[in-house]
């Protein structure tokens, strides 16, 4: 099985930014990118829709991961620390049943 820690998918997408010239190419635009991960849910949206297998909804999952790394690096952010103080904020939430499936927010009271 391959490394799974944050600083080694981190470090890989890194050396796939730096073989191509993604920076230098206009691959680190945060526009492009934002463009790039939508086309990408569509994609994850088409296999669940599609019913396809969970090989192709995974690979289209890791996809995403791909890009949200790599638009971490771009933007110059450390995705991991942002990932546990909304996981943090997360956890103070409370849910609400919308229809039949349960929702976390920050919900706001509309008058």
């Amino acid at each position: 099985m391959a490394p799974d820690s944050y600083s080694q998918m981190l470090a890989a997408v890194q050396a796939f930014h730096d073989k191509y010239g993604l920076r230098e190419h206009g691959g680190e635009d945060l526009s492009y990118r934002v463009a790039l991960m939508a086309e990408e849910l569509g994609e994850i949206s088409a296999c669940v829709t599609k019913g396809k297998s969970a090989e192709a909804l995974a690979e289209e999952c890791a996809d995403l991961l791909i890009l949200l790394l790599g638009t971490a690096i771009a933007g110059g952010f450390p995705l991991d620390q942002a990932f546990w103080k909304k996981i943090e904020a997360l956890k103070t939430r409370k849910s609400r049943m919308v229809g039949d499936r349960i929702r976390v927010s920050d919900f706001e009271e509309t008058a």
